[in-house]
């Protein structure tokens, strides 16, 4: 047997998870995930801005989306197996897409005046046993 059949292809479920929402394509799925977790009822997925980060926490493996609505910075991350560092990464992440964000709106972190980020909010999904 393969190595892949006995302990999985855990990329396999990675891939699949940023396939159905992470993608421009498809922000109506990433929609509808959204509203389904939080209890809310938007209707526009042009209304998502998916700013997902590439190669940051590990360079083969992409299993995050983030995007931006309604004021909120929306981290999903699936997880194939345990991650007792999970806290410390998502505050890693979270560093590299604040800076983009202010990169990409104009803010100094080192100005007098608060900048106006958007509020995080952390969603994990896993599927190990």
């Amino acid at each position: 047997m393969s190595d892949n059949f006995i302990t999985g292809n855990r990329q396999y479920k990675d891939r699949l998870f940023i396939f159905l929402f992470g993608k421009e394509e498809r922000k109506e799925w990433t929609l509808e995930l959204y509203n389904a977790i939080n209890g809310t009822d938007y209707k526009d997925p042009s209304a998502i801005e998916i700013n997902t980060l590439e190669n940051v926490l590990y360079v083969s493996m992409h299993n995050d989306v983030s995007f931006i609505l309604d004021g909120a910075l929306s981290i999903f991350e699936h997880q194939s197996s345990p991650s007792p560092n999970m806290p410390l990464r998502m505050l890693d992440y979270l560093v590299g897409l604040y800076d983009r964000y202010c990169a990409e709106n104009g803010y100094n972190p080192l100005m007098y005046s608060r900048i106006p980020l958007p509020v995080p909010r952390f969603v994990v999904f896993s599927n190990w046993e």
